[in-house]
């Protein structure tokens, strides 16, 4: 096929593909699905090998949002039942932490709901930071606070954190249509002032909102054009109580060719399967392994994910391995440009990861957390109805219910 020949050559010399290529992956058929996965999966492999970057979310505040993202159930206005607490301390945020690096993450991602963070704020994410960094010497710790107001990146970068998630989500032209609250340029500021203060940039996309494949490749495009380090590619968890409960629109084999996509423009970059994998990929995961080098391990925000071990045997089954904590999760190339950056930084006053005050700690990623529970069956939340025989390739509903983490249980948050 040409136009995956052409895809794989640019590729591996990271060039950029045109929109029209970008495209046409989109729109390849289900019997060149497995042609697309294996191009996609030679430039993953000159980039990354067969390393998978393990990550984990801790939910640091949920729920109680101002702001109001169509797609969160954690908005303003949310009807969905999900565990709801102001910040967690340190020590707790900490032991929440230690339970996905014992089983494997490299990268801590430290969430809080709310439309950015007060000064206050990053002083009490620093404290956390600090609190990880103390108990797991190595681990990556990466902020996701909402909208950045100017200088705070920099203390973020004073107080340890490596890198700094805010997602684009969707595209310019259609972002009006998700979220009023807030503008699309507020969220390319915020990812401009993190790169700006030497943090490693971590911006992604939320597919399934009811799109077109042209919003799908403008937003990645304008990720490229951003150059973070990593993107995570969510797919809409419909959570009954949000204005798009009743968006499925995915199937396993369109994740794939998103996937795909995101690859072939974004080469040489961490791309993460993020939110949605089980819900929308179910026993088609391990195929996307051959696309993204990077996973959540266990549980989302306010969502259940697949259980911690089923990811690791998901992993070892599949013939890759998890990358470990002494391996740099990016190529050569692009690792050289981050500690240049770093440097820059540091010499303009904001000093490297440990040369913060003692008070201050070291980290980099973004949130959420694990624990499955015998009550988990009791909170699930039951999926809308769908014929029982299904065309071939048809969106299907009824096959994973979406999970509310903790929810209706006595579960403590992030345990």
């Amino acid at each position: 096929m040409d136009l995956l020949n052409t895809l794989v050559d640019k590729g591996l010399r990271r060039e950029l593909p045109t929109r029209e290529e970008a495209l046409a992956v989109l729109a390849t058929s289900d019997d060149e699905l497995l042609d697309v996965v294996a191009a996609a999966g030679k430039v993953r492999r000159q980039w990354f090998g067969r390393r998978v970057k393990l990550n984990y979310l801790v939910n640091l505040k949920s729920g109680l949002c101002p702001e109001d993202c169509s797609y969160c159930s954690q908005r303003l206005g949310s009807k969905a039942e999900i565990l709801k607490y102001t910040w967690l301390k340190p020590d707790e945020a900490s032991a929440a932490a230690a339970a996905g690096i014992a089983g494997g993450a490299k990268r801590v991602c430290l969430v809080a709901s709310g439309r950015g963070p007060t000064d206050r704020d990053v002083e009490r994410v620093g404290k956390t930071i600090e609190a990880i960094k103390e108990q797991n010497e190595g681990v990556e710790v990466c902020a996701c606070l909402g909208l950045l107001s100017d200088g705070q990146a920099e203390r973020l970068k004073d107080a340890g954190a490596d890198a700094y998630n805010h997602n684009l989500n969707t595209s310019e032209a259609t972002y009006g249509q998700i979220t009023k609250t807030h503008t699309y340029a507020d969220r390319v500021d915020t990812v401009q002032k993190a790169h700006a203060a030497g943090l490693s940039a971590c911006s992604g996309l939320i597919a399934g909102m009811g799109e077109s494949d042209e919003d799908l490749v403008d937003v990645v495009f304008s990720l490229r054009e951003l150059d973070p380090d990593s993107v995570p590619v969510n797919f809409l968890i419909p959570f009954e109580g949000t204005p798009l409960a009743k968006e499925w629109n995915l199937t396993p084999q369109r994740c794939l060719r998103i996937l795909a996509m995101v690859r072939f423009v974004c080469p040489d970059v961490e791309v993460r399967l993020a939110g949605g994998r089980e819900v929308h990929l179910r026993t088609m995961q391990p195929l996307a392994l051959h696309l993204v080098n990077s996973i959540f391990l266990g549980d989302y925000l306010t969502s259940e994910g697949q259980a911690g071990q089923a990811d690791l045997d998901m992993i070892a089954d599949a013939g890759f391995t998890v990358e470990g904590a002494g391996t740099s999760s990016l190529p050569a190339h692009r690792a050289d440009v981050a500690a240049a950056t770093a440097a820059a930084s540091a010499a303009a006053g904001h000093g490297p990861c440990g040369s913060a005050p003692a008070e201050a700690g070291c980290g980099s990623a973004c949130g959420g957390c694990s624990g499955h529970t015998d009550t988990a069956e009791a909170a699930a939340e039951a999926a809308p109805a769908a014929p029982s025989q299904a065309e071939p390739g048809a969106v299907r509903p009824d096959l994973v219910a979406v999970r509310r983490r903790g929810a209706g249980t006595d579960l403590a948050p992030n345990a």
